[in-house]
């Protein structure tokens, strides 16, 4: 289900000269149809916890899904007439279906796991933003190619369908936690006060951004600066999240076995690596070189975003770790939806080098405020 909604929530990206030259808009209105999604979850995600931890995730994931199916349906309808405003709409609408999912998906992995092994559970389950990404990038150009731009929409709805037959009977009697009481008001606003569980929030705030800006603008650059085809931009950016599959696991992993259930160390390293490579990513212009750097800064990058889920969990009480995800994702995924947009505006006034050097220095205060960071 999180695939397919990674999927349907990156694949604009893919097409964004096509939607470009139908619908005639700027490189940030077309940045904001992927930008819009993130932008509902960072509204929607707070309530959403809340109601996550006052009922039962598995109806709300249903339920989700089913909302998945009629914007993909809305979003094609509106894109096949050439009206923009009706399918970011569609998009935003979307967004609420993937916060659902998301937020509830990480609770419900969390929960099903000790703590000795949790990081590298809720890391392999985030896993599947990065199927999505790469399965947007790669196969949206194709499916655009096939049956036109507006169907890459409702394409993966199919998908997020399966996955709900598939997690319906395997997740039965893990829909709320069993043995901890409903939260009162006072342990949900102690979670957004908390300035440990905000350090983590501006962590995945910046860790998203750079994420989110390679991945949105990474097939325009390969495409208007280095003359490469669309697909084939395309299916080169797929690498930067695609390797996220191993990327994920592998931070957990170092944190519960290398480092001894340390979270801090892996991000900071997430950061050390990544903020140079992408600072000086245009200064690359031979293709090998080029895919090199998005593997690694791919596989740095990714390291963290899995990781920062199980870390903001750790850091408040049980009754309250869906609202502490659902917090992480708001105020991460806020990167995540000014990124693609103020890149997109960066761009269009100064040019592509001065823009990856901008998203570089962030990743540079990545590092300093990972270095102060607490541990959970």
């Amino acid at each position: 289900m999180s695939a397919a909604l990674g999927a349907y929530e990156l694949v604009p990206a893919s097409v964004t000269p096509l939607i470009r030259a139908s619908l005639g808009v700027s490189p940030s209105a077309a940045g904001l149809l992927v930008s819009v999604m993130f932008g509902t979850a960072v509204v929607a995600s707070l309530p959403v916890g809340v109601l996550l931890d006052r009922t039962n995730s598995r109806w709300a994931v249903a339920a989700a899904v089913g909302l998945f199916v009629v914007v993909g349906v809305w979003g094609w309808v509106a894109a096949s007439a050439g009206t923009y405003r009706p399918l970011l709409a569609s998009r935003a609408l979307g967004g609420l279906a993937y916060v659902v999912v998301w937020n509830a998906g990480i609770d419900i992995v969390g929960r099903s796991f000790d703590a000795d092994r949790q990081a590298t559970a809720v890391a392999t389950f985030t896993a599947s933003g990065p199927v999505g990404f790469a399965v947007g990038q790669g196969l949206g150009p194709a499916v655009a190619d096939a049956f036109g731009w507006p169907a890459v929409f409702p394409a993966f709805t199919l998908v997020a369908l399966v996955g709900l037959a598939l997690f319906w009977p395997t997740s039965r009697g893990k829909g709320r936690a069993s043995d901890t009481p409903v939260p009162t008001p006072a342990e949900l606003r102690a979670v957004v006060t908390d300035r440990r569980v905000w350090t983590v929030g501006v962590l995945g705030f910046l860790g998203y951004s750079l994420y989110l800006f390679v991945n949105s603008w990474s097939p325009s650059y390969l495409t208007e600066e280095l003359g490469l085809a669309l697909g084939v931009s395309g299916a080169l950016t797929a690498l930067f999240p695609a390797v996220g599959m191993v990327a994920r696991v592998t931070g957990g992993v170092l944190s519960d076995r290398l480092f001894g259930g340390r979270r801090r160390p892996v991000i900071l390293i997430a950061f050390l690596v990544s903020a140079p490579i992408i600072a000086g990513f245009t200064a690359l212009r031979t293709v090998p070189v080029v895919v090199g750097a998005l593997l690694v800064t791919g596989f740095a990058v990714q390291l963290c975003l899995g990781l920062v889920f199980a870390y903001v969990r750790e850091l408040v009480d049980p009754t309250v770790a869906a609202t502490a995800v659902a917090f992480l994702t708001s105020v991460g995924l806020a990167g995540a939806f000014a990124a693609p947009v103020a890149a997109g505006a960066l761009i269009g006034a100064v040019g592509y080098g001065t823009t990856f050097a901008v998203a570089g220095a962030l990743g540079g205060l990545g590092v300093g405020l990972a270095w102060y960071a607490p541990e959970s």
